[in-house]
């Protein structure tokens, strides 16, 4: 592969281990289905069907406002470049898991 072609991007599922019976998951972002197929594939716990604690919130809302590991995973789409710092540190604090996606 020469360095003008680039890989295209796989969305992958996050398959790290659950700690709660009903995940708490924290998903912002205008387009809420796009968000919603970040969790395919996420595991089971015992491998039995469990349900989802989903709360939406819009990318200009801040997530200071949230709890110290809130949620068991945060997906968030595309922060803009000036709230970018602060999004991923307020991520790091609110969820035990995060992804961020590339807008």
């Amino acid at each position: 592969m020469s360095q003008t072609q680039h890989r295209p991007l796989r969305i992958s599922p996050i398959t790290a281990y659950i700690g709660r019976k009903n995940p708490r998951i924290l998903l912002g972002g205008a387009h809420q289905p796009t968000l919603l197929r970040y969790l395919d594939g996420w595991p089971r716990k015992g491998g039995k069907a469990s349900a989802f604690l989903l709360q939406f919130v819009d990318t200009a809302q801040p997530l200071s406002g949230y709890a110290n590991d809130q949620f068991d995973l945060a997906v968030i789409h595309a922060p803009d470049a000036d709230n970018a710092a602060v999004v991923i540190h307020d991520l790091t604090r609110i969820a035990r898991q995060g992804l961020i996606t590339l807008g």
